[in-house]
């Protein structure tokens, strides 16, 4: 699919006096500054215009300071709080260096729209991968993958956090400037023409936000607005950002608006919102972006540990599935260490739950929340309202040495068992998300990388030491000190992806294929019928899809094949991720690490 040609439009920030943050250029040529510092008596923004002296700001009601001034874009300022701190701008645009220099004013016009009229496209027709933009090169070198995605049939990409972090290199999940595309990727005008260039490819193009907390450096907002955060509250990263106050509610809707209508990002995806104290917020951001962006395929997405299906009632598009990612990992590779051990014992159970009800926890006492529910019911949800995944930057990352799933189980001797896993996750209805190099087979790598200062450095690398101190392989000191260093620059060049066996890379290819041209189309409107465990790791599966065809998945990840009593399948073999699991399954056996995917049409039979 492509745009086409179309008329080229100019865009920047929006030129309204009733701008809330940071720096606006007004339709009269000043500039409005405004700073929400409730901390403060008395705040002067300081110019690096031809020596101008440090200019007062207005002190307005509810801690809000504003000034106007004559400045033009690509002015660099700072804000006076104290005689002894001038800070960045925590709303800036752009800064003129890393997290700890100067703003700078950003004007409208910086980028010509070629594709202004995409719209986007519809949630069910969604094949997301997920990509860190700096071991690809930068919003230049996201760019020029794109066709490459395109071709292999994946239709979105989802961008890591891109917010101003310290130093060069970072997960992206340590930014401490939320409107702020870091410099290390390039300018706003490359991430523009990266977007711009993703919808005339027909790919839409998703940006992963972070409003739970800020990074450990760079964050200078306890200075002037202690009030932003909980007193005496602490997230598992960092302070408790305080969503009861209106300001810090508007600071982080106003953001996400600002990616939506000035990037034309086509969605977000929310990290860990059950980190943020109050649920409420979510929903009114949702349906501030609903009103903002009609006529748009926008997509919401939230990673909530709490399985909060009301949220997925109303405005947001789906959530990260990792009750299905948790599950399938246990019963791929035998893990059961870390959170792991929530799924040992009833992984097969929880996987079945998950391809037919969405949710494996929906409300029951769970051993990784001290016994406590967690949960709500799903099953009435759409397959669409859950990303599932296989891996994703945390599933890889988060391990010591970085493997991907593809790595573990290969070393394992269960590559049928993964390509079975592969053809369940490409094929369901459930919107999938692959990351970056899978769909090349990679077997690269992708570890935690950072580049911080000072004590940050040694803070950083041995508290990730102690964190795997608790696993069996790392008991060692020696072996523990093997775990890559986070800061080190070999870390970060060591997790580009490279191409791993081109045979499953055209196996991702063509699974891709048959789910663009013979399920998309059919997957709006799609109905779960049910899912049942057919063994201790095997299942089938059933969905209604939205033109009445009836989509039935075999799958059997464990590495004896089960003896079933019933009739075949009928209608048409879509996939069999092995030869002969089809013929097998016509013989009332289940193949061991197998999948098959069936398309049919007529009523549902009675029998399992």
């Amino acid at each position: 699919m492509n745009a086409g040609v179309q008329r080229p439009v100019a865009c920047g920030c929006p030129a309204r006096a009733d701008h809330d943050f940071g720096a606006c250029v007004l339709d009269d040529g000043q500039v409005q500054f405004r700073l929400w510092a409730p901390g403060c008596t008395q705040v002067a923004l300081e110019l690096e215009l031809d020596g101008r002296p440090p200019l007062a700001m207005t002190a307005l009601d509810g801690g809000w300071f504003e000034a106007r001034t004559d400045a033009a874009p690509g002015a660099r300022y700072r804000y006076r709080v104290a005689a002894d701190l001038a800070v960045p701008d925590p709303a800036s645009r752009l800064q003129a260096g890393d997290v700890h220099e100067a703003s700078v004013v950003v004007g409208p016009g910086d980028y010509v729209w070629q594709y202004p009229d995409w719209r986007g496209r519809p949630w069910p027709q969604m094949v997301i991968l997920e990509v860190h933009a700096g071991v690809c090169g930068g919003f230049d070198g996201v760019r020029a993958q794109l066709p490459r995605w395109a071709e292999a049939g994946i239709t979105a990409i989802e961008l890591m956090p891109i917010a101003d972090f310290p130093g060069r290199r970072n997960w992206g999940y340590d930014g401490v400037l939320p409107y702020a595309p870091d410099t290390a990727y390039g300018t706003p005008a490359q991430l523009r023409a990266l977007i711009d260039a993703a919808h005339g490819l027909g790919l839409c193009v998703y940006l992963d936000v972070v409003y739970n907390h800020f990074g450990p450096e760079g964050n200078y907002l306890h200075a002037y607005a202690p009030q932003f955060f909980v007193a005496d509250a602490q997230s598992p990263w960092g302070a408790t950002i305080d969503f009861s106050q209106p300001a810090v509610r508007a600071f982080f809707t106003g953001n996400a608006l600002y990616w939506l209508l000035d990037y034309r990002f086509d969605g977000l995806r929310f990290d860990a919102v059950h980190a943020i104290p109050d649920p409420g917020w979510l929903d009114e951001m949702a349906a501030a972006v609903r009103a903002a962006t009609p006529g748009r395929h926008v997509h919401l997405m939230l990673e909530n540990e709490h399985n909060t299906a009301s949220h997925l009632d109303g405005d947001f598009d789906a959530q990260w599935n990792d009750d299905a990612h948790n599950a399938l990992h246990v019963l791929l590779t035998g893990e059961r260490e870390g959170y792991y051990a929530n799924y040992a014992g009833r992984a097969g159970e929880l996987f079945v739950r998950c391809l037919g009800e969405g949710f494996g926890w929906q409300g029951e006492p769970s051993p990784g929340h001290d016994g406590r529910p967690r949960g709500t019911p799903s099953a009435h949800l759409p397959a669409s309202a859950f990303v599932f995944f296989l891996q994703n930057h945390d599933q890889i990352g988060n391990r010591a040495l970085g493997e991907r799933l593809l790595a573990l189980c290969a070393q394992a001797g269960r590559l049928e068992a993964w390509r079975a896993a592969l053809a369940v996750q490409l094929l369901c209805p459930q919107v999938p998300l692959l990351f970056m190099g899978d769909e090349l087979g990679s077997t690269t790598p992708f570890l935690f990388f950072t580049d911080f200062h000072d004590e940050l450095v040694e803070a950083v690398r041995e508290g990730r030491r102690r964190e795997f101190a608790q696993f069996a392989a790392f008991a060692d000191p020696e072996r523990r000190a093997a775990i890559p260093d986070p800061n080190a620059g070999t870390t970060f060049e060591s997790s580009r992806p490279q191409p791993g066996d081109p045979e499953d890379a055209v196996r991702v290819a063509t699974l891709l294929r048959l789910r663009n041209t013979l399920l998309a189309p059919r997957l709006a409107g799609t109905r779960a019928l049910g899912s049942a465990a057919l063994g201790p790791a095997a299942l089938r599966a059933r969905w209604r899809l939205g033109d009445g065809t009836m989509l039935t998945i075999y799958t059997n990840l464990a590495d004896m094949p089960v003896e079933l009593d019933f009739v075949p399948p009928a209608g048409s073999l879509l996939y069999e991720s092995r030869d002969g699991a089809a013929a097998a399954l016509a013989r009332d056996d289940l193949a061991a690490a197998a999948t098959t995917v069936w398309l049919s049409a007529g009523t549902v039979p009675d029998s399992p």
